[in-house]
């Protein structure tokens, strides 16, 4: 076992025991596993069905829907320790979550009804989808369009990209042009909730247009399933836009930009998690390897390593609770937000490429547990928004709260 750091001081009594019983969880049943379901790109549907029996698919969701009503700085720290275990568990429930969100803060008491008590038992999964082949981080550049046929259902039309869930969800919260002549073009999207069959490649029947391709082949980030999603003539009802068709036609752009800011404290959590996890096999490691004589550990330049990889995952975890504590004050974030997960993703990747440096050649090795999270890194670096354009989005809103 790693060496691992003591939980944080300040913790509810309640966030405490519930990290504590996911540390133990991720101890006991994601670490031992992890390089088997990484190695053959495996769904871990026996890790996911527990997550299910704890409850973690509602963390957040109202207790009044079947869920358990936290909010998202325990969320946040739930997160972290999945990352711990590996990133690819923590992206099983963190589009689902963003999922739920959106139903809890715009969607109509009829959606809430339909889909959250489902939504918090795992029954159902959520995937979020924004990205099209073409636009990258252009999310006003959409293409997928939604046209209102004769009989009220909007046929859907287009190709969306790295949709995390994409097979396995069975509701898929899409942005896509609706008004095609929209000045400004954001005010000419719309979120749509769209149901399919979970696990199915073709979808038929009610849910026919809508087809998942076979899964993207990625560097890391895997077991959980990244995929295309085609909209071919798939027909939506108007009750599935998000909020129901008065409340919620052409103001998607507004509803997802609000989810992408607590997406982003999400992914800070997970570069919080794999930068921890770095630090805790780079303490072990140095200590138990031995060159002239000595621990490494002994060594200076070894001890440097270790100092900055502690400052950084400290720095960027009280950076992530800052920015959930503010969300839940019922304050904007968009600022804090976006430097947690600035910093927490390059703090990822730093503890992640020190320790693969303390572990020398034997870093190099899939017999060692650095070589995975040597390929996981680097997403977190570009989910949610790439570092530039999180330095983008940190320099408008500065300017704009200290505007002279």
């Amino acid at each position: 076992m790693a060496v691992a750091t003591d939980l944080p001081s300040d913790m509810s009594d309640d966030q405490r025991a519930i990290t504590e019983m996911v540390r133990q969880f991720a101890d006991e049943q994601i670490l031992p596993n992890a390089e088997h379901y990484d190695h053959e790109d495996l769904f871990p549907e026996p890790i996911v069905e527990q997550m299910k029996e704890l409850g973690l698919f509602g963390v957040t969701i109202p207790e009044e829907y079947g869920g358990m009503g936290l909010d998202l700085t325990t969320y946040a720290m739930i997160v972290e320790e999945l990352s711990r275990g590996w990133i690819s568990i923590s992206g099983v429930i963190n589009t689902h979550f963003i999922g739920s969100y959106l139903l809890m803060k715009f969607g109509s008491e009829e959606q809430k009804q339909k889909y959250l008590p489902r939504m918090a038992t795992g029954e159902i999964r959520a995937a979020f989808s924004l990205s099209e082949p073409e636009l990258g981080s252009d999310v006003q550049a959409i293409k997928t369009s939604a046209k209102k046929g004769e009989d009220g259902k909007y046929e859907i039309n287009g190709q969306k990209m790295w949709v995390t869930n994409g097979l396995m969800s069975s509701l898929v919260f899409v942005l896509v042009k609706t008004d095609p002549d929209a000045q400004p073009r954001h005010k000419g999207f719309t979120c749509f909730i769209a149901e399919k069959e979970g696990g199915v490649s073709e979808n038929t029947g009610e849910y026919a247009g809508l087809n998942v391709p076979p899964k993207i082949k990625k560097l890391g980030y895997k077991g959980v399933e990244s995929t295309e999603l085609v909209f071919d003539g798939y027909r939506c009802p108007a009750e599935n836009i998000l909020g129901g068709e008065d409340a919620g036609l052409n103001r998607g752009f507004a509803q997802m930009m609000d989810a992408l800011e607590v997406g982003r404290v999400n992914v800070a959590a997970r570069g919080v998690g794999i930068a921890q996890r770095a630090l805790e096999l780079a303490l072990r490691y140095s200590q138990e390897r031995k060159t002239f004589g000595k621990p490494i550990a002994e060594h200076q330049a070894i001890q440097f390593k270790l100092a900055d990889m502690a400052t950084q995952v400290d720095a960027a975890r009280l950076l992530t609770l800052r920015a959930a504590r503010l969300k839940d004050a019922g304050e904007r974030s968009d600022l804090e937000a976006g430097m947690a997960k600035l910093f927490a993703s390059e703090a990822g990747r730093f503890c992640v490429e020190e320790c693969f440096r303390i572990h020398g050649g034997y870093g190099y090795s899939k017999e060692y547990e650095i070589e995975r999270l040597y390929r996981d890194a680097p997403l977190l670096l570009i989910g949610e928004g790439t570092s530039e354009i999180q330095r983008m989005v940190i320099g408008r809103k500065l300017l704009q709260r200290h505007k002279l």
